[in-house]
C-alpha cells in the first residue's frame, strides 16, 4: 500500500482518527477532527481529499486550502467558517478593541444593560455588560463572540411606554 512514509520516511505520519497524513511536527499535537481530510473545503467546496491544492489544519481541526484561508485573510475573516473559532493569535486585535471600548461611552440608557454571550473561542457562556462595539468573554478574553440573549432593544424596561 502506498503512503506518505514509505515516499518520505520520517516526515509524516496517519492519523487514523483524522483519516489523513500529517507533517510529524503535528503529531502530538494536531487538534483531531474525524475524517477532517474527506470533506469539501468550506470555502471553495472542492473535496480536500483529492485536491492537488495545499491544505491547512486550523487551530481548531479543520481543514481548509491555503488559498482560501489566505483570501479569507485578505477580507478581514479570521474565523473558522465551520466552527468560528479565531484562526490565529487575535490577542493584538483584542488590544485594540479594549481601547476602542474604552474611547466610546455608552449612553445612559445603556450603561446598566446586561446581555449573555457565547463565546466561539471557548465556548463559555457568561453575562457581561452590553457595549455596542463588542461584548468580551469573561474566560478567555476574546471577543470572538456572539449574543445570545438580552438584547437592549428587547428588553421591556427600555421600551416606551404606550
Amino acid at each position: 500500500m502506498w503512503n506518505l512514509q514509505n515516499w518520505w520516511p520520517g516526515k509524516f505520519f496517519h492519523c487514523y482518527k483524522c483519516g489523513c497524513c500529517y507533517s510529524i511536527l503535528l503529531k502530538n499535537s494536531h487538534p483531531c477532527v474525524e475524517g477532517a481530510m474527506h470533506h469539501d473545503c468550506p470555502v471553495c467546496f472542492e473535496y480536500l481529499f483529492e485536491s492537488r491544492n495545499d491544505v491547512s489544519v486550523l487551530p481548531c481541526g479543520h481543514t481548509i486550502h491555503m488559498s482560501c484561508l489566505k483570501e479569507m485573510q485578505q477580507h478581514l475573516q479570521y474565523a473558522c467558517p465551520l466552527c468560528s473559532k479565531s484562526v490565529c493569535d487575535m490577542s493584538k486585535v483584542w488590544e485594540k478593541l479594549d481601547m476602542e471600548i474604552a474611547a466610546t461611552p455608552m449612553p445612559q440608557s445603556y450603561l446598566d444593560k446586561r446581555v449573555w454571550i457565547l463565546c466561539n473561542d471557548c465556548g463559555a457562556t457568561s453575562e457581561v455588560q452590553f457595549h455596542v462595539v463588542a461584548q468580551k468573554c469573561l474566560n478567555c478574553k476574546s471577543y470572538n463572540t456572539r449574543q445570545t440573549r438580552g438584547s437592549p432593544t428587547t428588553d421591556p424596561s427600555s421600551s416606551p411606554s404606550r
